[in-house]
């Protein structure tokens, strides 16, 4: 990266209420070339200009940190994590997260499994699949301490997919944009069906793009039930409510 998106980069991480050393900073400029690089001969992300990039990719995914909700030795899963968001850079300034990244193309997998691999990041075990199908596998279900999702679904649907995987007392973390309210009454219910509550709703502001965002938490109360998940695409085809 240039130096105006270096520094661009650690001003808005210190915004956020995280601080980036210089080996974090190499990281990011890194995976950056590794991204721009792979984005050549695959459909990773439209988002090819490195400012954007920086903004809209690294400094969205380091959003999440916000309210300390990923605070301490957790298991985290990245539902729906494409190119490596938000687990890549949560993996670079959050070397006590053991974070698993899920996506059903296996071609985003290979290349965060090799960006992971290329960037030291031990703590980042990619996984290709579906939350439906993994949901009920005995390796994944009530296995995880929290689930990360940005710009995968409707929240219904999310918490649908996420809650199975989690453990009682786990925590779905969802980046939403300024529309989630009109989703949150049917998210409400749905949680209620899979074993859960709306715990709190953050509203707030990227640094310098002034986006507005939401993080909607979703806490894991009781076991979800046997029939959750639903069988491959049911749950966004019919939402819970």
């Amino acid at each position: 990266m240039i130096p105006e998106n270096r520094t661009l980069l650690n001003d808005a991480a210190r915004d956020l209420g995280v601080t980036l050393d210089d080996r974090s900073t190499d990281l990011f400029d890194r995976l950056h070339l590794l991204l721009d690089e792979a984005s050549d001969g695959m459909n990773l992300t439209t988002i090819r200009d490195e400012r954007e990039v920086v903004l809209k990719h690294f400094v969205d995914s380091i959003s999440c940190l916000r309210g300390g909700f990923l605070d301490g030795e957790l298991g985290v899963l990245d539902l729906g994590t494409g190119a490596g968001f938000p687990a890549l850079p949560l993996a670079i300034v959050r070397a006590d997260l053991t974070l698993t990244p899920l996506d059903a193309t296996r071609r985003k997998i290979d290349f965060v499994d090799r960006t992971a691999r290329a960037l030291g990041l031990k703590n980042v075990t990619p996984l290709v699949g579906r939350a439906e199908t993994i949901g009920r596998q005995d390796a994944h279900r009530a296995r995880y301490d929290r689930v990360v999702t940005r710009a995968v679904a409707s929240l219904p649907v999310l918490v649908e997919l996420a809650l199975p995987l989690l453990r009682v007392g786990g925590l779905l973390v969802a980046q939403k944009g300024p529309g989630v309210a009109e989703e949150l009454p049917d998210a409400e219910g749905a949680a209620a069906q899979v074993g859960g509550r709306i715990h709190e709703v953050q509203d707030f502001r990227l640094p310098v793009t002034n986006d507005r965002r939401h993080l909607v938490v979703v806490e894991k109360t009781h076991e979800t039930p046997d029939r959750y998940p639903r069988r491959e695409g049911v749950p966004t085809k019919h939402p819970l409510s």
